[in-house]
C-alpha cells in the first residue's frame, strides 16, 4: 500500500506541473495575440499574471511586458522594465533592452545617452541590426548638430564682432560730429563777437565823425558874421559872373559847377585863415 501511494503522489505531482505549463503556454499565446492585435491592456494583464501569480521567471516575458507598456504609452513603466533587463544573462534580451532604452532616450532628446544605449546593444549582440542602424543614424545626427552649433556660434561671434565694429564706428562718427558742431559754435561765437566789435567801432567812428561835423558846421559868432557878409557879396557878384559866363558862351550847368567850386575854395581859404582875437590895448599907453 505504501508503494502504491507513493506512485500515485508522483503521478499527481506530474499532472499539476503539466497543467501549469499548459496554462502558461496558453497565457503566452493569448498575450502575444493581444499584443499583435494592439490589445496591449490584455497583453499586459497576461504577462503580469505569468510573472506574479504563476511565478514564472523568464526574461523574455519581462521584455514582452516592457514592450507592451511602451506600446500603451506608459513610458515610465516601459523604461523601468527595460532598465531591469540591461543586466540580463540572455544577450539577446540584454541587447534588445539597451536598444529600446536608446529609442526612449532619443525620443526624450537625450541624444548622447541614446547613442551610448545603442552602442551597448551592439556590444551585447553584434547581430542586432536595428541597434546598428539606430546607432549610425544618431551618430550622424549628433555630428550634424555639433557642426551646425559650431557654425551658429561662429556666425554669432561674427555678428557680435560686426555689431561691435558698427557701434565703434557710430560712436566715432558721433564724436566727430559733436566736435564739428562745437567748432562751428565757437566759430559762430567768434564771428558774432567780431561783428559786435566792428559794430561798436563803427558806432564810435560815426559818433566822432558826427561830433567833428557838428564842430565844423557851428562857426563862432564872428566867423558866422564874416561868412554871412561873404555870402552876401557872392550873391551880388553872381549875376555879374553869370552874365560873364553867358558872354563866354558857357552852359548854365557848367557855370554852376564852376561857381560852386569857387565858392568852396573861398570857404576853405576863409576857414584856414580864421581871424585871431586882437590883443587888448595896454591901459597905460595912449591910443595912438
Amino acid at each position: 500500500m505504501r508503494i502504491v501511494l507513493a506512485i500515485l503522489l508522483i503521478i499527481g505531482t506530474g499532472f499539476n506541473d503539466l497543467d501549469k505549463i499548459a496554462k502558461a503556454n496558453k497565457l503566452k499565446k493569448e498575450a502575444k495575440a493581444a499584443y499583435q492585435s494592439g490589445d496591449y491592456t490584455t497583453a499586459i494583464t497576461n504577462y503580469q499574471y505569468l510573472l506574479d501569480s504563476m511565478g514564472i521567471d523568464d526574461d523574455k516575458i519581462r521584455l514582452n511586458l516592457a514592450s507592451a507598456y511602451y506600446q500603451s504609452k506608459d513610458t515610465a513603466s516601459a523604461q523601468n522594465g527595460y532598465g531591469n533587463l540591461t543586466s540580463s544573462k540572455n544577450n539577446v534580451v540584454k541587447s534588445t533592452a539597451h536598444q529600446q532604452m536608446g529609442v526612449i532616450q532619443n525620443q526624450q532628446k537625450k541624444y548622447k545617452e541614446a547613442l551610448q544605449s545603442f552602442k551597448n546593444a551592439l556590444k551585447a549582440d553584434p547581430t542586432n541590426e536595428d541597434a546598428r542602424y539606430n546607432y549610425e543614424m544618431l551618430k550622424k545626427l549628433i555630428k550634424e548638430q555639433e557642426e551646425q552649433q559650431k557654425e551658429n556660434q561662429d556666425q554669432n561671434k561674427d555678428n557680435k564682432d560686426q555689431e561691435k565694429k558698427d557701434q565703434e564706428k557710430q560712436d566715432q562718427q558721433k564724436q566727430d560730429q559733436e566736435k564739428k558742431d562745437q567748432e562751428k559754435k565757437e566759430e559762430q561765437k567768434q564771428d558774432q563777437e567780431n561783428k559786435e566789435g566792428e559794430s561798436d567801432e563803427e558806432k564810435k567812428d560815426q559818433k566822432e565823425g558826427e561830433e567833428g561835423e557838428e564842430k565844423e558846421e557851428k562857426p563862432k559868432e564872428g566867423e558866422q558874421q564874416e561868412e554871412d557878409d561873404k555870402k552876401e557879396g557872392e550873391e551880388k557878384e553872381m549875376p555879374q559872373q553869370s552874365d560873364n559866363m553867358k558872354e563866354m558862351k558857357i552852359s548854365e550847368e557848367k557855370a554852376k559847377m564852376i561857381l560852386e567850386a569857387m565858392k568852396n575854395n573861398e570857404i576853405q581859404y576863409f576857414q584856414q585863415n580864421k581871424r585871431k582875437p586882437t590883443k587888448r590895448k595896454d591901459s597905460g599907453k595912449p591910443d595912438w
